[in-house]
């Protein structure tokens, strides 16, 4: 069973522990600001698989960063920026390969846990991109709807930190986009593996940042 690592009570205290773990570069910090007419958030998986208790994959602490993720969106739209969801799904014959082989298991499109969760602010017309692999950008049009909309930076969160979330920043860092990874609205089923995800972007891939980072660039548009 995944344990409850995060709760509404902790994750602020949480977040400041993470954040004194990261050992970021003055000057980095000071070269990589969030731009938000650059910018696009990739919210990343948020299904029913991963959100819904009667999943054997649910995810205690992708319960806690909803409403985290939400105001983000919700400061997106008011700004009409541009919003990304993915989904991971395999379609209903398709041969999942070696991620069936790893897990034993693969959310299908026809399996009704594979829809985004209904408490994500999430609407049919928005651009909506089904997934196979970790990468959000293998076997996708990410990247190049990216490219048709001149984005440079990408603000990820969503679940799950280590697998999904970590792979599509790295893969989108390789690229030559700037990456910001919002360290309390991402989540994943350990803690251990959450931090180890965090140091590891933090050094090479992307910058952390906080939902109240994301928001007051945002509303301050620096």
């Amino acid at each position: 069973m995944n344990k409850a690592h995060l709760t509404e009570k902790n994750i602020s205290s949480k977040t400041d522990k993470w954040l004194s773990e990261l050992d970021i570069p003055k000057s980095r910090i000071d070269q990589f600001k969030i731009k938000p007419k650059k910018s696009v958030l990739l919210v990343i998986d948020m299904q029913k698989f991963f959100l819904n208790k009667k999943s054997h994959a649910y995810l205690p602490a992708g319960k806690i960063i909803i409403p985290r993720i939400n105001s983000i969106i919700k400061e997106y739209r008011k700004q009409k920026l541009p919003i990304i969801f993915t989904y991971h799904a395999y379609n209903k014959d398709e041969n999942p390969g070696i991620m069936n082989r790893w897990w034993g298991d693969v959310i299908r499109v026809n399996n009704p846990l594979s829809k985004i969760d209904s408490t994500i602010d999430w609407k049919k017309t928005d651009i909506t991109i089904q997934k196979k692999r970790y990468s959000a950008f293998i076997g996708t049009k990410l990247d190049q709807i990216l490219k048709n909309k001149k984005i440079k930076q990408l603000i990820i969160v969503g679940v799950m930190t280590h697998l999904c979330c970590e792979t599509t920043a790295r893969h989108a860092f390789m690229k030559d986009y700037e990456v910001y990874f919002a360290i309390d609205a991402t989540a994943t089923d350990e803690e251990a593996l959450h931090i180890s995800s965090l140091k590891t972007l933090a050094d090479g891939f992307a910058m952390p940042v906080t939902t109240k980072n994301i928001l007051e660039a945002l509303k301050t548009g620096t």
